[in-house]
């Protein structure tokens, strides 16, 4: 045993190989541990130590790194620690826990986000939004240290003010407080005490149960009185342009309406998932995670033969985009809103394809869910024997969907179906 002082701790040289523990002769129980250095011309490697029982077992637990630790420092610490063991208390649970209590948002957003398999990229890209936008002033706080009135004053704010203080936001504080709310969950049982209880055992976003707002959901469409003369418009400013984003930005708006695809599946579609001598696409990883193959009416299957193809560039929709193709065809959607006299979101196109199917096409419930991409829930047919992936049995329901959208735009434009402009 030595007096473990700055100079002598200054002053030790490791062993060659392995390394030596230096007992102190005051605090029993409390040493230095030196190894040679990690690499040539380096000192030793010093760190602070203590052993003691807890329970009759002997622990050994690390304080720290001598000059993450000063020698005064180290010694304070030593006792505490021994005075804890020698009350039942075991330094290494006393470290999980503080590891647990002290998992900020940002630390849960990450382990969230970064489970196998478990989200779709623009899912993740949600909770990034909102962790970074809504809650930046949470991301480095302990997420168990987050309170009811804490939820209860920000979601106000959201509601009133918006991010930017300028409007009230309740369907992206809905969203927002939707994500802490499974980020908190998820907290609750990844992160454990030393005593195997939950660092949290209460979600505070529980407290907004009386104060939720209840949105009511989208229904907004393309109104039926007016589906031939937005498709009538189509085609014409389709004939008209000659900028390929713009014409592109047209197509896959008429796409979305003669398929019910989402906006970003079908924006991101590529040559090599298209198949139009059979008459199908394929979404390989749908927002359901359903791969599935859909059917081609023969309209759309016209559309796409005359996209021209952009070399060193897979997208049927191409851009000159960072992400290579149209991401919103904002412009174009501007144009249909006026030519059918209400706002029109990308959204609403999909709405319009089910709406025509079902009200206007008889198509049957189900089948409309199928080429949308929906299972259907809680059926034990649909589940274990109705067929959800390959599709192309259904073209004749998106033909006769296609059919009406084309009858739609002869009788707007007073004659019989004009023929979609071909390009090369």
């Amino acid at each position: 045993m030595v007096k473990l002082t700055k100079a002598f701790i200054d002053k030790v040289q490791a062993p060659e190989k392995g390394y030596q523990i230096h007992w102190d002769e005051a605090v029993k129980g409390y040493g230095l541990r030196v190894a040679p250095p990690a690499e040539p011309g380096k000192p030793p490697r010093r760190v602070f130590i203590v052993m003691g029982r807890v329970a009759g077992k002997s622990i050994q637990f690390t304080i720290g790194a001598y000059g993450t630790y000063t020698e005064d420092a180290a010694r304070k610490r030593a006792q505490k620690l021994l005075q804890d063991m020698r009350e039942g208390i075991d330094p290494r649970d006393a470290k999980k826990h503080d590891a647990a209590v002290a998992v900020t948002l940002r630390d849960v957003a990450d382990a969230y986000k970064d489970r196998p398999g478990k989200l779709k990229g623009s899912s993740a890209d949600v909770i990034e939004r909102h962790v970074t936008t809504t809650f930046e002033a949470w991301l480095s706080k302990p997420i168990a240290s987050i309170t009811e009135d804490d939820v209860r004053k920000r979601y106000r704010e959201m509601l009133t003010k918006g991010l930017r203080g300028k409007a009230g936001a309740p369907g992206q504080a809905n969203q927002a407080f939707a994500v802490l709310r499974a980020l908190i969950n998820f907290a609750s049982r990844r992160y454990r005490r030393s005593d195997g209880l939950p660092v949290i055992t209460h979600n505070p976003v529980s407290a907004l149960k009386d104060d939720w707002i209840q949105l009511m959901p989208r229904t907004s469409r393309v109104p039926d009185s007016k589906i031939g003369a937005v498709w009538s418009a189509l085609e014409q400013w389709r004939g008209e342009t000659q900028n390929r984003e713009t014409l592109a930005a047209i197509d896959l708006s008429m796409f979305l309406l003669l398929t019910g695809c989402r906006l970003k599946e079908a924006a991101s579609l590529t040559w090599d998932r298209v198949n139009l001598e059979e008459g199908w696409f394929h979404l390989p990883d749908p927002k359901n995670r359903n791969p599935v193959w859909l059917p081609l009416s023969s309209q759309a299957i016209a559309l796409l033969k005359a996209r021209a193809r952009v070399e060193d560039n897979p997208h049927v929709f191409a851009s000159w985009s960072r992400a290579g193709h149209i991401i919103d065809p904002r412009d174009t959607r501007r144009k249909i809103s006026e030519v059918a006299g209400t706002k029109i979101m990308n959204h609403d196109l999909r709405r319009t394809y089910i709406t025509i199917g079902v009200a206007n096409c008889a198509v049957d419930f189900t089948k409309i869910e199928l080429l949308t991409n929906h299972i259907p829930n809680g059926s034990v047919t649909a589940k274990h024997y109705l067929e959800t992936s390959r599709l192309q049995y259904l073209k004749p329901e998106t033909q006769r969907i296609a059919d009406w959208i084309e009858q739609q735009a002869a009788q707007a434009n007073g004659a019989n179906v004009v023929p979609m402009p071909q390009r090369a």
